[in-house]
């Protein structure tokens, strides 16, 4: 059967059969959790009103799963300080899903994917808040009374934390220890018995030592909340997962495909490269763009791209400096990279089985290339074993008065993100056994990092940057010099040719 369009009014969803099953289905489901009561109109309270939305919900092949209502309240409608106070709920880091998925590959764990139905409806408020009856679905005996809320709903301001407040609450009554490094994963660990379960928003991934624990996790949540398991581990945050004999392949192509759609480039000619060598783009050069909300949208999207693409890291990094002002010269670098996409939509991040005893950092800077701030940028990669888990291209904060310090600052960023994967993974019980390396290819910077008496260089540098000397003379890293031909990093500061560049993103693990 065909799909039924997307209603654009509450009217015309009733009309539909689908749309109407669907919202019938979301209310159903509201008052089996209870979510409110049904009391008088209190006087001088704020009722806050709330809307249908409907989407359709697809599976990582594009085709239909189901149509999906949620009955969603105006969150910009609520009091702060009366109807919400604190609203942050942390998500899960990328580097971290990269990091569990490598382990639980490497000691050939199950992992599997659950999905929890109506996930921000199990949230507890501490706050009372008053909402308005769901449209159609008034109560005929009642129809003006209101429903002041046991649980949250979507629209909420404080919706996300109260359901990860909720979640995280009972999975310590289970056993389970909130990481310190990342406070979306969770790790149980009794005797030989191990599982790890990583939380975005109402996504969840859970590996364990046996199949046997990863049964009895399940069905402890099950007894909880109204949760689905999805079975091994195939789509997570809009990212395909596959599995082969080497491992497993992180993707993004429907995605990408969306992506390719929504800017009109379906049918591009393909590019080799998503950035060319010339110098970097100024930010008033050229014309503004017609539709700036439109490069901004592009851009963003890129950005979520990046999680399993890091050979376009450098390149939406570079147009996304220029989204509050994007010019035309800043559109076609856009383009370039939509173009690089369309001839690059089989590749993925490669995972494989390794040993996992080393973290391996190459660090890198391109020395004030910024040609409207002579800032320099920094790029880093990040190696557990021979799996790719973090990697970041920023423009410095601060100006460089050498390519020395540019590099020495390259290579503080490096540190702290491996120094943060050493602890995360002394949390997940798999401690490093050596110091960590860090490749960089500026001697002066290597030499920065362990002798204190180079002054007339670096009595200007920051306090904070010399940590990096302190964690050498600790003996938990060590500073080395690697040739540019090998420098990994090289990819993440600045655009190179086309041999050069695909040698580079191959190494990076980016593969079919």
């Amino acid at each position: 059967a065909p799909l039924s369009p997307v209603p654009k009014t509450f009217r015309s969803a009733l009309a539909d059969p689908n749309w109407r099953a669907a919202m019938e289905e979301e209310h159903a489901a509201l008052l089996q959790n209870q979510t409110w009561d049904l009391v008088p109109r209190p006087r001088h309270a704020n009722i806050v009103t709330g809307k249908w939305i409907f989407k359709h919900k697809f599976l990582a092949d594009g085709s239909l799963e189901r149509y999906k209502a949620r009955w969603v309240l105006r969150g910009f409608t609520q009091r702060p300080g009366v109807d919400f106070a604190e609203t942050f709920s942390p998500v899960v880091k990328p580097a971290t899903v990269r990091t569990v998925l490598s382990l639980a590959l490497s000691r050939k764990w199950p992992v599997h994917q659950l999905d929890v139905k109506n996930a921000f409806l199990h949230g507890t408020l501490t706050e009372t808040v008053f909402a308005a009856q769901p449209s159609g679905f008034e109560d005929p005996a009642h129809p003006d009374f209101v429903c002041p809320l046991n649980k949250s709903l979507y629209g909420l301001k404080q919706a996300p934390r109260a359901w990860y407040s909720r979640f995280a609450t009972h999975l310590v009554s289970l056993g389970f220890v909130e990481a310190k490094s990342d406070t979306s994963l969770f790790i149980y660990r009794r005797g030989t018995d191990m599982a790890y379960l990583l939380l975005y928003v109402d996504d969840i991934v859970l590996t364990a030592s046996s199949a046997q624990l990863l049964r009895q996790v399940i069905s402890a949540l099950q007894q909880e909340f109204a949760m689905k398991d999805l079975g091994e581990l195939h789509h997570f945050l809009g990212m395909q997962v596959q599995r082969n004999a080497d491992g497993m392949v992180l993707s993004q192509r429907q995605y990408m495909l969306d992506i390719l759609d929504r800017a009109g480039m379906a049918e591009c000619k393909p590019c080799t490269t998503p950035v060319d060598t010339n110098p970097k783009v100024s930010a008033d050069s050229g014309a503004p763009v017609a539709d700036p909300s439109d490069y901004r949208s592009l851009a963003g999207a890129l950005q979520y791209l990046t999680f399993t693409r890091p050979d376009i890291a450098y390149a939406v990094q570079q147009v996304c400096l220029y989204m509050h002002d994007p010019r035309e010269p800043h559109l076609a670098a856009l383009k370039r990279i939509l173009r690089y996409i369309r001839g690059t939509l089989h590749l993925g991040l490669h995972l494989r089985p390794s040993t996992l005893d080393d973290l391996v950092v190459y660090s890198d800077a391109d020395w004030a290339g910024c040609p409207d701030t002579h800032k320099s940028t920094s790029g880093y990669a990040v190696f557990l074993g021979d799996n790719l888990v973090s990697w970041s291209s920023k423009r410095q904060n601060t100006v460089s008065r050498s390519s020395d310090e540019a590099e020495y600052r390259a290579v503080a960023n490096g540190v702290a993100e491996a120094s943060w994967l050493r602890q995360l993974l002394h949390e997940l019980h798999t401690p490093l056994r050596r110091a960590i390396l860090v490749y960089c290819d500026n001697i002066s910077a290597v030499c920065m990092s362990s002798n204190t008496v180079q002054h007339q260089r670096t009595k200007h540098i920051e306090i904070d940057l010399h940590f990096v000397r302190e964690k050498v003379a600790m003996g938990a890293v060590r500073v080395l010099h690697v040739p540019t031909t090998s420098q990994f990093a090289d990819v993440f500061t600045k655009g190179l040719p086309s041999s050069v560049f695909s040698e580079f993103w191959s190494s990076l693990n980016v593969r079919g």
